[in-house]
């Protein structure tokens, strides 16, 4: 039995205000928590309805029942398991050639679909602006599928990260050079601005190249999605 104290901890960390204060984060789902369990983050607890279907090796799987796990879970139907987690420290240092940087993208279903690329094309480094939406949301991690365990991802200035740099800056916008026709150098950073509103003015003049994704036919849509902006571009960056 889950006493009331922990039911309420984990309840509170659907918020990114109580997750930064207990320094904790929840993960949903066998595969997903299977996948953090294997990488380098901490687990703080472990919940599931039937424990032995758990691939978690000797870690302590606590039993709860349905009941239990509804009252910790964020979704409307929850499937069995659910895992807590210790927030780990973002590295400062950069290691990958290219970084992603994301200027105010507050679609959780977004962010986790972008970790999610990053990690299939090889991009370990994601600087985030400090609205972006946290990545340690419910609906992030369960997009993400794991990837997130595998991403530097650092929330800070833009301003201060681009006017520090000596890479080259692309901005996406819709006015920009087509990206077709553009040779993209080894390294660079690539910023993909708010679903709504694009790259923010202050972060745009800070941009050496304004890049555009072409258009083709008769097109009456005013924009592609980010997350699929996103995968054009990683896609173009790796050719």
């Amino acid at each position: 039995m889950v006493v009331k104290s922990e039911l309420k901890l984990i309840k509170s960390l659907q918020q990114k205000k109580y997750r930064n204060e207990h320094g904790l984060f929840v993960v949903e789902g066998k595969k997903t928590i299977e996948e953090v369990v294997n990488s380098d983050m901490k687990v703080y607890k472990l919940f599931a309805v039937d424990p032995i279907g758990l691939d978690v090796g000797d870690l302590q799987v606590e039993k709860v029942t349905a009941r239990e796990l509804s009252q910790m879970s964020s979704l409307k139907n929850p499937n069995g398991y659910l895992g807590v987690f210790y927030i780990p420290k973002p590295t400062e240092k950069i290691t990958s050639d290219w970084i992603l940087a994301l200027d105010g993208v507050q679609d959780p279903g977004n962010l986790g679909t972008i970790i999610r690329l990053c990690d299939w094309f090889g991009i370990a480094d994601i600087i985030c602006s400090i609205d972006t939406v946290d990545c340690y949301n419910s609906k992030v991690l369960q997009a993400t599928m794991g990837s997130i365990t595998r991403i530097n991802i650092q929330y800070l200035s833009l301003d201060a990260f681009l006017t520090s740099t000596q890479l080259p800056v692309f901005g996406t916008f819709m006015d920009g050079k087509s990206v077709n026709s553009t040779q993209l150098p080894a390294k660079g950073i690539m910023i993909m601005g708010n679903e709504g509103k694009g790259v923010s003015e202050a972060v745009a003049k800070l941009c050496t190249d304004r890049l555009a994704i072409p258009q083709f036919g008769d097109v009456t849509t005013e924009s592609l999605n980010v997350a699929s902006a996103t995968a054009i571009l990683l896609h173009e960056i790796r050719k």
